[in-house]
C-alpha cells in the first residue's frame, strides 16, 4: 500500500469529514438531535475538545482510505459504496451499543445517525477516490 496515497486520500478525507460534520450535525439536524436525545442531561460540553474531535476523524478518514485502497475502488459509485458501508459499520457499532447501555440517545437518534453517517462517509469515499485518481494508480511504488 503507497502511503503517499494513503496519507493524502487521509487529509482530503479529515477535511471533508470535518465540513459535512458541521454542516450535518450543527446546521441541518442540530434540532432533530436535540429533540432525539435521551434522558440523560449535562453530558453535553459547551465546546468540543478540539484536538480530539480531529484526531477522532482522521482515524475515520484513514479508516474509509484503506478500504478505498484495498477494495480498489476508483468509480464514484463504488467509493460512494465503499465509504457508506464504512460508515454504517463504524456509526451502527457505536450507535447501538450506546443506545444499548447509555440514556444519551433515542432509538430514532440512534438510527438517523447511522443513517446520515453512512450518506457523510459515503461522499467523503466518493470525493477521495476523485482525489486519489488524480495521482494514479500507486502500483510502481508498491512494486518497489
Amino acid at each position: 500500500m503507497d502511503i503517499k496515497r494513503v496519507s493524502i486520500g487521509t487529509l482530503v478525507g479529515l477535511i471533508v469529514l470535518y465540513a459535512l460534520g458541521y454542516v450535518f450535525w450543527e446546521m441541518l439536524f442540530a434540532d432533530f438531535f436535540a429533540a432525539n436525545s435521551g434522558t440523560a442531561t449535562g453530558v453535553e460540553r459547551d465546546a468540543p475538545i478540539l484536538w480530539a474531535l480531529i484526531l477522532g476523524t482522521l482515524i475515520y478518514a484513514e479508516l474509509i482510505t484503506l478500504a478505498l485502497e484495498s477494495r480498489g475502488a476508483t468509480s464514484l459509485v463504488d467509493a460512494a459504496m465503499v465509504g457508506a458501508v464504512v460508515g454504517i459499520g463504524v456509526w451502527g457499532t457505536a450507535d447501538l451499543i450506546i443506545f444499548s447501555i447509555t440514556n444519551l440517545n433515542t432509538l430514532t437518534g440512534a438510527i438517523a445517525d447511522i443513517v446520515l453517517e453512512g450518506v457523510r462517509a459515503g461522499i467523503a469515499g466518493a470525493v477521495i477516490a476523485v482525489v486519489l485518481s488524480k495521482l494514479g494508480s500507486g502500483q510502481a511504488s508498491q512494486a518497489g
